[in-house]
């Protein structure tokens, strides 16, 4: 019973904060919330930490890669919150980051993947969770700028929210985050090219995994070009950022769901 109250103690701490940006605006962008958060996110790193790295490899199942993935999303969002008023877009991280923690320890599993002593193998990793963080965020942002534009039509949104913030710095943001989003995910790409080479003697497998994952890179890379030259804005860029992260998830997650649990590999 004690080794569960570190993981409620986390989810606690994301709720209580989530509680507050959703129902209290006054103290929507107190020090004391982010202090909350830092502690949440330091918590729980130190979880994921002991979950995922193990003596005899990286177990990275389904759930503890979810977690790992908003824990990083939770990460950035705070960075960003430093300069940005983003207290809406956190009050959509912070619940599903919550239940992950608690899956964590109430769906504990074992998936410890092949060649996590290779060097190659282990920067593909991180570069590839830091890019998926990073689309994450990316497209949580772009749906907040959906309902933050229904806003300003005077449509009565679909869900209270805190108060946004302006719509040029929530585009700014977006369009910096998918910029180096991309820049990662070509590195994904290719460290994945290299790492497939040097194992199976062949520079790529083309799965679903693969196949998905290019036709996301063509289309936030479509996305960064648009925008450069014909000045792409507003809701192309949620329609182009929202396609985009569906593709990753059904690259990365989609194909994790399938091994792991219909397959139970």
């Amino acid at each position: 019973m004690l080794d569960f109250l570190p993981y409620l103690a986390v989810a606690l701490l994301y709720t209580l904060v989530a509680f507050i940006q959703w129902h209290t605006k006054k103290f929507a962008s107190g020090q004391y919330e982010r202090l909350a958060v830092a502690a949440g996110l330091t918590l729980h790193g130190w979880l994921l930490a002991h979950s995922v790295f193990l003596s005899d490899g990286i177990n990275l199942g389904l759930v503890n890669a979810l977690s790992a993935i908003l824990w990083l999303t939770v990460l950035i969002y705070w960075l960003a919150s430093l300069r940005y008023n983003l207290h809406a877009l956190q009050a959509f991280v912070l619940p599903p980051a919550a239940l992950f923690v608690l899956l964590q320890k109430l769906v504990p599993e074992s998936h410890v993947l092949p060649y996590t002593g290779d060097a190659l193998f282990g920067a593909h990793l991180v570069i590839a969770l830091l890019a998926y963080s990073l689309f994450t965020f990316a497209a949580l942002h772009a749906g907040l700028m959906a309902f933050a534009e229904r806003s300003l039509h005077n449509k009565t949104p679909l869900l209270r929210l805190p108060n946004f913030p302006p719509i040029m710095s929530m585009e700014q943001l977006l369009f910096q985050i998918i910029s180096i989003g991309f820049v990662l995910l070509t590195l994904t790409v290719v460290s994945g090219i290299f790492f497939t080479e040097e194992l199976f003697h062949q520079p790529l497998q083309f799965n679903h995994k693969t196949v998905f994952s290019i036709a996301a890179w063509l289309i936030f890379g479509a996305l960064l070009v648009g925008r450069r030259v014909k000045g792409w804005r507003g809701r192309i860029a949620v329609r182009w950022t929202l396609g985009g992260f569906v593709l990753l998830l059904l690259a990365y997650i989609g194909s994790k769901f399938v091994l792991e649990v219909i397959l139970g590999r």
